[in-house]
């Protein structure tokens, strides 16, 4: 877990039963879910003082999950999972040790391979003032306990590490992330304008150069607007980078996926024209090495 987390609660069955999420809430049967057994650890962790959006949270974790030789089965967010009714129509731990914001979640469901396969379900959620996970592990790997991970410090108020890294490939490879600045948006506008964008042609060639590698470009607007026309706005900025990406530099398509988080991140004042301006941004977030 990041840095910050405090575990919240935890149940532990040295041999029960879950119905693990694979699939979205459908009209005319709930959610899709398999039935496993073996040991069971049931977890909340509550991550204080960051600034993470859900979405960011997710993309460490499921990293990690890829890492450890896991397959993911299913993910989605809130209203691909199918919003209220998903989320009442799967095992939650209850308020306030696990908090999940109606309009903003993501769930994650992966199984590992063999003989006696383990799995693992995430739920992910934040309020305005922390990020919130939940985590239920069946098999052999429940009797593990979750432990802390060293992360790279943030300064308060920024998505971003401190450390600000100008070339993609120790970014990546060093903080998991790259910032896109040379991309230039109007407010309220999705579109790039022509040329070539010294930073999508470094991104294309680390991709090139590294095919097993997956990014998820997140796209960030300044705080202008609704929130909700935000979302949109910075995930049609994200899925235009997207398009550039695969359509003028030739980037497969299977190593991009294109994601908005709105004015959730910012990591300059937005009272400012020059900091509104540094907000408007997409990022490059390394998800996959395999």
């Amino acid at each position: 877990m990041p840095a910050g987390a405090t575990l919240r609660a935890e149940t532990v069955e040295a041999a029960g039963r879950y119905a693990l999420p694979i699939g979205p809430w459908r009209e005319d049967g709930g959610v899709e879910t398999q039935d496993i057994s073996g040991a069971i650890t049931r977890q909340a962790w509550r991550i204080g003082g960051t600034a993470l959006t859900s979405y960011e949270l997710l993309l460490e974790l499921r990293r990690q999950i890829i890492a450890d030789g896991y397959d993911i089965r299913f993910e989605c967010s809130t209203q691909s999972c199918g919003g209220f009714d998903f989320r009442y129509g799967i095992e939650v731990i209850g308020a306030p040790e696990m908090h999940v914001d109606l309009g903003d979640f993501h769930f994650l469901a992966a199984t590992r391979p063999g003989d006696a396969p383990d799995h693992v379900s995430l739920l992910v959620s934040r309020s305005p003032s922390a990020g919130f996970v939940q985590i239920v592990q069946v098999g052999a790997l429940a009797a593990r306990p979750a432990e802390p991970m060293a992360t790279t410090k943030a300064e308060p108020g920024a998505a971003l590490p401190a450390q600000a890294l100008t070339e993609i490939g120790p970014a990546m490879e060093g903080i998991g992330r790259f910032v896109l600045a040379d991309l230039v948006f109007d407010t309220g506008s999705a579109e790039l304008g022509p040329g070539q964008f010294s930073s999508l042609e470094d991104l294309a060639d680390y991709l090139k150069a590294n095919p097993r590698k997956r990014v998820a470009l997140v796209g960030h607007t300044d705080a202008e607007g609704s929130l909700a026309g935000n979302l949109s706005l910075s995930k049609r900025r994200a899925t235009s980078v997207m398009t550039r990406l695969v359509d003028e530099f030739g980037v497969d398509a299977g190593q991009l996926e294109a994601e908005g988080v709105g004015y959730l991140a910012p990591i300059a004042s937005n009272q400012t024209d020059d900091g509104r301006t540094i907000n408007r941004r997409v990022e490059a977030i390394l998800i996959s090495t395999d």
